[in-house]
């Protein structure tokens, strides 16, 4: 009988016949990479048994492909990256940088929340261990020890909400039995994907040279995301109460809330649209980051990203830019 994370694995593994080869091991390297693949080059990975221009657009039917009436210049984006998405019409609005290899930060965590309930069991207890104390400067985390006893569940409110690195890493270690196996698990989801450009190592964007994405790979990741309706209930929330029993047995009631401006009433939203989830995500390395899903009033839906703004509220500005071509 498979034990769970060899249960996990399966699952995960069982739409990567074709693909997990010669995708995991390109994704080894990524930041090292010069340029991304084209749809041609990604469905000639995918289908290598047959032409690739015959299967690229196949595998892009029903996605956004960048093309170069997206990449319409705008100085007033100058974030590193940006691009949206019209999810319903499936086209680009807007281009920059697209397939810049760069480092996601806490974006990564849509990620990890993806294999949580695609794979996993939102009802499970999980007992917190060492590896959640995350003593790094400036790591933002949703306070859970090790003992404490949560569900799933819960730990995806803590590790969408307030960004808890300390929750991904509870999640990575019930899922996978470690950090390092779990990050294999990441990866071969992006494999699976299509996100050639991405290679994971953790399940929180905590930095790390070999922990990479673009724009265009986050735009991927996070559509297959919109299609589990728990991950909408999670993202789209701006708060929830937590209540749990501690390792002293102890009960607890923790309150997290979520960062994105546009839902908290912070930065006011382009007339028009309404934004109904999102991750954001800051360290040194990546810059301030946002990715998130909007609709306008045809109940059209659209996914924005910005990487490496230089400030909170210039990452704001910069998205606001970007959404504004949605309805201009």
């Amino acid at each position: 009988m498979l034990d769970r994370n060899q249960f996990i694995k399966k699952r995960i593994g069982m739409g990567l016949c074709l693909v997990w080869i010669p995708l995991f091991c390109a994704a080894c390297g990524q930041s090292k990479l010069e340029r991304p693949y084209t749809w041609t080059e990604r469905d000639f990975t995918l289908e290598g048994n047959e032409r690739a221009d015959e299967r690229a657009g196949g595998f892009a039917a029903n996605l956004c492909v960048v093309d170069e009436a997206a990449q319409i210049p705008d100085d007033a984006v100058n974030a590193q990256a940006a691009a949206v998405f019209n999810l319903t019409d499936k086209q680009t609005l807007y281009s920059k940088n697209a397939f810049e290899v760069l480092h996601p930060a806490s974006i990564t965590k849509v990620m990890t929340a993806l294999i949580a309930i695609k794979y996993g069991n939102l009802s499970d207890e999980v007992t917190v261990t060492d590896a959640a104390v995350i003593t790094e400067q400036g790591a933002t985390l949703c306070e859970i020890h090790p003992g404490d006893v949560l569900t799933l569940e819960q730990l995806l409110y803590g590790l969408m909400l307030p960004s808890g690195n300390d929750a991904g890493a509870a999640i990575a270690v019930h899922m996978a039995g470690s950090i390092d196996q779990f990050a294999e698990l990441m990866n071969a989801e992006a494999a699976r994907l299509g996100a050639t450009s991405t290679h994971f190592t953790n399940p929180h964007g905590l930095t790390n040279q070999e922990h990479v994405t673009t724009a265009y790979d986050l735009y991927l990741i996070f559509n297959e995301a919109l299609k589990q309706p728990k991950f909408r209930e999670v993202t789209g929330s701006t708060a929830y109460t937590a209540n749990y029993v501690d390792g002293n047995g102890q009960l607890v009631s923790k309150t997290w809330k979520g960062g994105n401006w546009f839902m908290t009433g912070e930065r006011e939203t382009p007339e028009g649209l309404t934004v109904f989830g999102g991750k954001t995500g800051t360290t040194n390395a990546a810059g301030y980051c946002l990715i998130m899903a909007s609709r306008d009033e045809l109940e059209k839906e659209y996914i924005s990203v910005v990487l490496k703004a230089s400030s909170r509220p210039n990452l704001y500005d910069n998205m606001t830019e970007i959404i504004q071509k949605i309805v201009n």
